[in-house]
């Protein structure tokens, strides 16, 4: 039987440029590196990552940075000087593939689209990630990840319902979105790259990503339809399915899915029988159209219990429920505790949590190298370059670096 932690993992060898900022590209290059790929991360010589000044959270250290760019390595290049573009050329030459999201044109103006490298870099994948795509009326307008919620409709379909009452999904979806889409669309092109042994382009939309996880609501809403109505934590048009609360203080998420799960829930967990053959509540349609009857009737059973014990009804009757957690409840959270999902990572503050990647694969670990500081790495990559000592100086005291 295989040892994981002495296996070679999917992408060793692979080695990963990437001019990236915020988190849709870092957080595609740092998958990449969870599979054992090298990331070399090109940031400006004493400012860096713009993510790394977020907040200081973690340490004082950027609480998005951290999540984002462990197990890379951090490289300091002024790509304004004539000097770092050559140490770019040779770095590009062993490279697999290129990942950038800068800012709409400047790849470009750098000389880093995919026409202007694959004549030299025949193998070399290049990786496009921006808010709405290399082409298109929008191509040149900035993106950000609310601002891209916006234009994908989410901000439509999430909030309470009043007008005003509209609500940003609480971590950077859009980003997330762009960057998963952007590693699986990597890793397709290196299985194509053993094919065809040439390097490809790959073109990847925040906004198409963000869209095409908007399918449900936008297919509700066909052919002038109305859409999903607002409806704060609970689901729009299925009912009951969200939060109750409970004579503690405390809330308790549940969800039905079928009217023999509405039978069960009234017999056992409401012990009100006679619930399950009321006519307003018939059908999931008529408890959508009902809800504020129902939610009612349902906080007032649940007056009587804490959140422990309508739990444990819920359980018992086998319906879908959870905690309402918070950050703090995450952190504790026993199924992670139990499933050992947390590793320690270094980074220039010491030792960090970090939750180990969602997918398993029990013939190899995933990598869980430190987060690394501004230009930690600059000097050994630069010898790997063949640049020597005195040069690596020069090159410093100018600038470049």
């Amino acid at each position: 039987m295989t040892d994981p932690a002495h296996t070679p993992r999917p992408l060793d060898g692979i080695t990963v440029v990437s001019f990236e900022h915020a988190i849709a590209a870092p957080f595609c290059t740092r998958q990449l590196a969870d599979l054992g790929a090298r990331v070399i991360k090109i940031e400006r010589p004493g400012v860096g990552d713009f993510a790394r000044g977020y907040d200081n959270r973690v340490r004082g250290l950027s609480s998005h940075f951290v999540w984002t760019n462990r197990s890379k390595e951090s490289l300091t290049l002024n790509l304004k000087h004539d000097e770092a573009l050559t140490v770019l050329e040779r770095l590009l030459a062993d490279a697999d593939v290129l990942v950038q999201n800068l800012a709409p044109g400047a790849a470009a103006r750098l000389g880093l689209s995919f026409d202007d490298l694959c004549e030299r870099f025949p193998k070399l994948i290049v990786c496009n990630i921006s808010g709405y795509g290399e082409t298109g009326p929008y191509t040149d307008k900035k993106a950000y990840d609310l601002l891209i919620q916006s234009e994908g409709g989410v901000l439509s379909t999430t909030g309470g319902p009043g007008e005003d009452e509209m609500a940003k999904v609480g971590c950077s979806i859009a980003d997330i979105s762009a960057g998963m889409y952007a590693q699986n669309s990597i890793m397709a092109a290196l299985i194509q790259r053993g094919t065809t042994g040439r390097g490809t382009s790959i073109d990847v939309s925040m906004l198409e990503s963000i869209v095409e996880w908007m399918g449900y609501p936008m297919y509700y809403a066909f052919e002038g339809q109305p859409q999903p109505p607002r409806a704060g934590a609970a689901h729009s048009t299925i009912y009951p399915y969200g939060p109750f609360a409970t004579g503690d203080g405390k809330s308790v998420m549940l969800g039905l899915q079928n009217e023999r799960e509405w039978q069960v829930f009234c017999e056992q967990v409401l012990e009100q029988p006679a619930l399950a053959g009321d006519a307003r509540f018939a059908t999931n349609s008529d408890r959508s159209a009902n809800r504020e009857a129902l939610a009612a009737l349902i906080h007032e059973a649940f007056a009587e219990l804490t959140a422990a014990q309508a739990i444990a009804r819920l359980d018992e009757a086998k319906i879908a429920n959870a905690h309402v957690n918070d950050m703090a409840g995450v952190w504790a959270h026993p199924q992670l505790a139990a499933r050992d999902r947390w590793r320690t990572v270094g980074s220039p503050e010491g030792a960090l949590p970090a939750l180990l990647p969602p997918a398993i694969n029990r013939d190899f670990e995933p990598r869980m190298d430190p987060v690394p500081d501004l230009g930690e790495h600059t000097r050994r990559i630069l010898s790997e370059l063949d640049y020597d000592p005195a040069t690596i100086e020069r090159l410093a005291e100018a600038g470049a670096i």
